[in-house]
């Protein structure tokens, strides 16, 4: 079984998502945001961009605070 993420990791997801909806329009390809804006402060990959896309943030933060 994988281990389950933790609050800062989920946290650090959050600002990312963030950064990609920013700047995400219809005619700017996921690379080049990740180049531009989200590589120079979280140097990730595409893949590691993906995984983090289609991660449900919310609800695992919310499954953490109610685990403490």
């Amino acid at each position: 079984m994988a281990k389950p993420l933790q609050r800062n990791t989920l946290l650090r997801y959050k600002i990312i998502r963030d950064i990609y909806l920013q700047f995400k329009t219809e005619d700017i390809p996921d690379t080049v945001i990740l180049r531009k804006y989200i590589y120079p402060r979280f140097p990730i990959s595409r893949t590691t961009l993906n995984t983090i896309l289609n991660t449900p943030i919310e609800k695992k933060l919310a499954e953490l605070d109610q685990q403490s």
